[in-house]
């Protein structure tokens, strides 16, 4: 087995549902992840641990997902050098909107690259995980220019379709 290029912890395992997108696009592209339960508030010293040591273990990119007061990312990128990815979880009672303020509003120095709230984030940091990494990877970047011509095609598909029933 291939060693995981990419480390995905989550605040806890009711964001396993979501952040099984991003496990499904590093599938896709044939990029070997970890994934684990690591909540900053809850298991501070493990996730401390997890991010310090993630480069030396092989990990080139940290996607970290949380809910809520969503410190997670922010913690894990004070422990690394390595780019880190938030994606904020919905619920609560702001439904999400207080875990990416949390995401997007760190301090200068302590940088995270944050998706947008739910489903189409984690999938979004798979997909800009890949990106990262196919700057080391040319065959991970001509997989990343048949996937995007693959989504091409299926809109034109799907306007053919449209275009079709307007005129039938």
């Amino acid at each position: 087995m291939t060693e995981p290029t990419v480390l995905i912890l989550m605040g806890s395992d009711s964001d396993l549902s979501t952040m099984q997108e991003t496990t499904k696009v590093l599938a896709e592209f044939g990029v070997p992840y970890e994934i684990h339960v690591s909540s900053a508030h809850r298991s501070p010293v493990k996730t401390a641990k997890l991010a310090s040591e993630a480069a030396g273990r092989g990990i080139r990119v940290i996607i970290a997902a949380a809910g809520m007061a969503a410190h997670l990312a922010g913690v894990i990128a004070a422990e690394t050098t390595l780019p880190v990815i938030g994606v904020p979880m919905t619920g609560g009672a702001l439904n999400g909107v207080d875990a990416l303020y949390a995401m997007v509003q760190m301090p200068g120095g302590i940088p995270v690259g944050t998706m947008a709230i739910g489903k189409a984030g984690a999938k979004n940091a798979g997909l800009f995980a890949v990106q990262i990494l196919s700057l080391a990877a040319p065959e991970l970047r001509a997989k990343l220019v048949s996937y995007k011509t693959k989504m091409a095609e299926e809109v034109e598909q799907k306007d053919q379709a449209l275009q079709a029933s307007r005129r039938g």
